[in-house]
C-alpha cells in the first residue's frame, strides 16, 4: 500500500540536488541529460518509447561529437538496428525523425524552480537521411535556445543507456530517468498527479485527458511503470500519494538503491532495437498499437507471438486473418504460462496423461497440415512469380474487384492498392484467388493421403 510521507521535502525547501556540477572521468560513458529535458510535456503529438530511446542515443552521440558542431552526423545503424533500408522499413525511422522535429514540447525540470529557464521547441531542429557508398547516414541539429544546455548541461541526470534499452514502456523509461536524477536525495518532488500524466505517458493534453480518473492512471500507467523499473533497473521506487480531503491530489516517488555490482557501458551505446516493431508493422499493426500490446511482455514472448502471427497470416487457414492486433493480443495474453499450466495439470489429474497424449497427437496433425499447406502455397506463389509483370497487374485488378464484391476488410483492400499483392496482408488473398482459378477449388486442402505422406517424411507414425 502506498504511504504518505509527512517529513519535510528537501526539493521544496531548496536543498541541493544531486547530479549537478562537473562530470567525473567515468561520466563520459554515460548520457548526461539536462534536468530540463527529463519531464518533457508533448504539446502536439505522442512521444513513443522508441522515439524517446532513439532521441537519447542521438543526444549521447552529439555530446561525443562536441559543442563546436552545429550539425551532427552518424551512420544510421549506430542509432537503430533491425530495419532494412532497401525496403519500406525506412518509413519507420523517417516517422520518428519527423516526430522529433515536428512534435512541440515544453522543457521543464521535474522540480519546480530547479531548471534555469523554461523553453518550448521541437526535440530536434532538423533531421536528414542520405545514402552514401551504400550506407545510410542520419544528420540532425538542435534548436539554438537549447543546444548549450543539451550538449553541456550544468545540472543533469547521469543515465545508463544499456539500462534504458531494457525498458519497454514510455512511462518506465521516463520514470527511470527522473528517479535516477534524484536517487541521492531519495525522493522526487511532489507534483499534481495530472502533471505526471503527460510526462509519463508521452500523450499530449486533450479533452479526454481532462476526464481521466486517478485510479485509471494509477492502474494503467503508474503501477506497470513502477513494476518495470523495480524489476529491470538498479533502483527500487515506491509511489507516495498525498491527499487533499478525500482525493489524491499530488504524488511523488520514494527512491532506493539495490545492492548490486556496477553495470558497464561500452564507449558507444547500443542502437535502439526496432526488429520487433518493424515486423509488427509489416504484419499490419501500427507502431502505437504494438507498443501498447507488448508493454510488460518479455522479448521471447513477443518474438514467439510474432512468429505465430506471421504463420497465421501466411497460411490464412481456415480463413484469412481479419484483425492482426486482436490475434496478437490473444497470443501475448497466453504467453509462456500456457506450458506451465499444462505441466501442472498433467501432474495433478490421473486422466491428464491420456488427455495430453491426445493433445500432442492433435498438435502433430496440425503441424503436418500446416507443412502441407505451406508447400502448396509455395507452389502457387512460384507459379504467380513466373508470370509477366503485366499479367500480375491484371491479376491484381481482378483480385481488387473480387475483394470489393465480397466486402473484404478495408485494410486488405487498401494494402492491395498501395503495396500490391505481395504485401503480407494481401499475399494469401492472391494465392487463394489464383489457386482456385488455376488448380481448382480445394487446391490448398490436404487429403488423408497427403497428410500421411507428410507425416512419413517428417518422421510421424500416425496420420
Amino acid at each position: 500500500m502506498a504511504r504518505t510521507l509527512r517529513t519535510p521535502d528537501p526539493l521544496r525547501t531548496g536543498a541541493p540536488a544531486a547530479g549537478g556540477g562537473s562530470a567525473s572521468s567515468d561520466d563520459v560513458q554515460l548520457l548526461r541529460k539536462a534536468v530540463n529535458t527529463l519531464a518533457i510535456v508533448p504539446k502536439s503529438t505522442r512521444i513513443t518509447t522508441l522515439g524517446r530511446k532513439s532521441y537519447n542515443v542521438l543526444l549521447y552521440l552529439a555530446q561525443e561529437q562536441g559543442m563546436e558542431k552545429d550539425v551532427f552526423r552518424t551512420p544510421l545503424d549506430s542509432v537503430v538496428r533491425g530495419l532494412d533500408f532497401d525496403s519500406n522499413d525506412h518509413a519507420l525511422i523517417k516517422k520518428h525523425l519527423r516526430a522529433m522535429v515536428s512534435t512541440t514540447v515544453e522543457w521543464q525540470s521535474p522540480t519546480s524552480g530547479e531548471g534555469a529557464a523554461w523553453n518550448v521547441s521541437g526535440l530536434l531542429a532538423h533531421a536528414r537521411l542520405s545514402k552514401e557508398r551504400g550506407q545510410v547516414w542520419v544528420e540532425w541539429s538542435y534548436a539554438v535556445n537549447l543546444k548549450q544546455e543539451l550538449l553541456d548541461p550544468s545540472v543533469f541526470a547521469r543515465l545508463r543507456l544499456e539500462v534504458i534499452s531494457q525498458l519497454r514502456t514510455h512511462a518506465g523509461v521516463v520514470l527511470y530517468e527522473i528517479c535516477t536524477r534524484y536517487k541521492d536525495i531519495g525522493r522526487t518532488a511532489r507534483q499534481p498527479w495530472r502533471w505526471w500524466y503527460p510526462v509519463l505517458s508521452g500523450n499530449p493534453h486533450t479533452e479526454k485527458t481532462d476526464r481521466l480518473e486517478y485510479r485509471i492512471f494509477k492502474r494503467d500507467t503508474l503501477k506497470p511503470a513502477i513494476a518495470e523499473v523495480n524489476a529491470l533497473t538498479d533502483l527500487e521506487i515506491e509511489l507516495v500519494e498525498h491527499k487533499q480531503g478525500r482525493f489524491i491530489d499530488e504524488i511523488q516517488f520514494h527512491i532506493g538503491r539495490k545492492k548490486q555490482s556496477a553495470l558497464t557501458l561500452a564507449r558507444a551505446p547500443a542502437p535502439v532495437d526496432m526488429v520487433a516493431v518493424s515486423r509488427a508493422i509489416a504484419l499490419g499493426l501500427s507502431e502505437e498499437t504494438f507498443e501498447q500490446l507488448v508493454a510488460g511482455c518479455d522479448e521471447n514472448t513477443v518474438r514467439t507471438a510474432l512468429d505465430v502471427l506471421e504463420r497465421r497470416i501466411s497460411t490464412a487457414y481456415p480463413e484469412p486473418l481479419r484483425d492482426p492486433a486482436r490475434y496478437l493480443k490473444a497470443l501475448l495474453a497466453r504467453g509462456s504460462d500456457q506450458a506451465d499450466a499444462g505441466a501442472e495439470s498433467t501432474a495433478a489429474h490421473p486422466a491428464a496423461a491420456a488427455l495430453a497424449a491426445r493433445e500432442q497427437q492433435s498438435q502433430r496433425r496440425q503441424r503436418w497440415q500446416a507443412e502441407w499447406i505451406r508447400r502448396a502455397n509455395e507452389r502457387c506463389l512460384a507459379a504467380i512469380e513466373q508470370l509477366s509483370e503485366a499479367t500480375q497487374r491484371e491479376l491484381e485488378g481482378q483480385l481488387m474487384e473480387s475483394l470489393q464484391a465480397r466486402g473484404a476488410h478495408p485494410s486488405i483492400i487498401k494494402r492491395l492498392g498501395t503495396s500490391g499483392w505481395q504485401h503480407p496482408m494481401v499475399r494469401q488473398e492472391m494465392l487463394r484467388h489464383f489457386g482456385d482459378a488455376t488448380f481448382g477449388p480445394g487446391w490448398d486442402k490436404p487429403s488423408a493421403e497427403d497428410l500421411l505422406e507428410i507425416a512419413t517424411e517428417m518422421g510421424g507414425d500416425e496420420a
